[in-house]
């Protein structure tokens, strides 16, 4: 009995023992376990984002880890990169094709009229060489702000916000969403308009605009929801490329043509004093709309790594090709017709009527492409908020969401469309209130706050001085929108067949 007593003690102190002499082993070896961790914990962070690329230089990686940014407080919230598209998938070249085909849809067919007729030939041209710089150097510098310390932004207003805060963040999410909706908007009158002219050429009694509103919208719907996302949209960007330059190479030709046979163009600036300065911030809006998108990071988000480096190379082509290309239209247009020229260029076409069809068929087919660029971060929105992000896209449960998602917007936006056809109003309004703020101020604002310490006092009133130039400038533009909206309303009424 004692002997047992004595067994079972002996046995508690030596467990007691080998305790205490594991935890001074684990306090010493306690260091070197949360280094081993650490390394694994961030082996595998970077496998999940998919960041182990061997082909990475150096130089690259560096770029990509950001700059450093110190908060007072912290982040107000977490910024993920939950979503239910593709992220860190595509090529620069494929991102670098959709921008050069998405800045060249039949938005450009109304820049000769809208960029070129209020300035003339010296301010039209000066002012389109100007911003056209200016509007590539703003969305270089905002690329490079796609990580902040080692943290991926896949969305302009997650970026805003952390820097700035939930008011930020807001502002940042309705100057985009208004930017998107409108401009989706503007394509959908663009589709109408496209099929109302090839319905002009075949029949002598015209069906009314608002039809061919109706039927643009459900055409965008379908391909909205058989093609999601924007990195699906890979297969048809070449259909789009042959569409887009095929029917611009025809537009540039019997445009030259006509131009060479019009012997009555004028190119005076018409209008008062004050209609001439009003209608003059109307175009540099629409200059800067023909150059920007306000969604840089949300299409940045595709890209692959280095993201940093290839949205920067897709940038490059952008604005080189890409620019040249829509600069040449609106610059022939005028050209050709004057200051009367059409706020819808192929209105203006003397020629075959096939050729007419061609160019408007062609026109209505790419701008199915071009609308689901823009409006994609709208769809990526709804998607992550209502579909079940632990299911595949192509669930059951996700196409019946999918299906009602993409319903409920299109309805609502072609609803709207068909009551004020008036495309001019759309590209000035989104241009001045909105796509200023996104791609002339908030870049400015973000250097500041990230690098506005450490850098020279001469960067720092050059981007001061961007942030209250152009804030005067949103203000001054957006006033001229607007006023054009007012007398586009006592012109016409609601639903007119413009």
């Amino acid at each position: 009995m004692f002997s047992s007593y004595i067994s079972t003690n002996l046995t508690a102190y030596n467990r007691r023992i080998l305790e205490i002499r594991t935890c001074k082993l684990i306090n010493k070896l306690e260091p070197f376990l949360a280094v081993v961790l650490g390394i694994y914990h961030h082996a595998f962070l970077q496998k999940k984002m998919g960041t182990e690329n061997k082909n990475n230089n150096m130089e690259a990686l560096s770029v990509e880890e950001g700059p450093k940014v110190e908060l007072k407080g912290g982040p107000t919230q977490e910024y993920g990169l939950t979503s239910a598209h593709t992220i860190d998938h595509d090529s620069w070249g494929q991102v670098a094709l959709m921008l050069v085909i998405g800045f060249n849809c039949g938005y450009i067919l109304s820049f000769s009229n809208l960029m070129v007729v209020p300035l003339g030939w010296i301010w039209g041209i000066l002012c389109l060489c100007v911003v056209g710089l200016y509007t590539a150097y703003a969305n270089w510098l905002l690329a490079g702000f796609h990580f902040i310390d080692g943290q991926r932004f896949i969305r302009y207003r997650d970026l805003m916000g952390f820097l700035y805060g939930r008011r930020m963040f807001y502002l940042t999410w309705v100057f985009q969403f208004l930017t998107l909706l409108l401009g989706n908007m503007g394509f959908i009158l663009l589709g109408g308009r496209a099929l109302k002219e090839i319905n002009s050429e075949l029949s002598n009694s015209p069906i009314r605009l608002q039809y061919f509103i109706i039927i643009t919208g459900a055409t965008y719907f379908i391909f909205a929801f058989l093609v999601p996302t924007m990195s699906a949209m890979r297969r048809w960007l070449g259909i789009s490329t042959i569409l887009t330059f095929t029917y611009i190479l025809i537009l540039l030709v019997l445009v030259i043509q006509n131009g060479k046979h019009n012997e009555n163009r004028e190119y005076k600036i018409r209008g008062s004093k004050v209609d001439k300065v009003f209608n003059a911030f109307g175009a540099i809006s629409a200059i800067i709309v023909c150059n920007t998108s306000g969604l840089l990071l949300e299409i940045q988000s595709t890209l692959r790594r280095p993201a940093v480096e290839n949205m920067r190379k897709a940038l490059y082509l952008q604005y080189s090709v890409g620019l040249l290309v829509y600069y040449g239209v609106s610059i022939a247009g005028y050209w050709a017709y004057g200051s009367t020229v059409s706020e819808y260029l192929p209105k203006e076409l003397r020629g075959p009527k096939w050729v007419k069809i061609l160019i408007n068929a062609a026109v209505f087919v790419q701008s199915i492409v071009s609308q689901h660029i823009f409006i994609a971060p709208v769809h990526e929105a709804l998607d992550t908020k209502f579909l079940k992000l632990n299911e595949s896209m192509h669930s059951k449960e996700n196409i019946k969401r999918l299906f009602c998602v993409r319903a409920f917007l299109f309805t609502g936006n072609t609803l709207v469309t068909a009551a004020f056809p008036f495309m001019g109003d759309f590209v000035n309004l989104f241009g001045s209130f909105t796509l200023i703020p996104l791609t002339f101020v908030f870049p400015s604002m973000i250097f500041i706050k990230i690098k506005g310490k450490k850098s020279r006092i001469e960067k720092k009133v050059w981007h001061w001085t961007n942030i209250v130039v152009f804030s005067l400038l949103a203000v001054a533009t957006t006033i001229s929108a607007v006023r054009l909206i007012v007398n586009n309303v006592r012109t016409y009424h609601f639903f007119a067949d413009t």
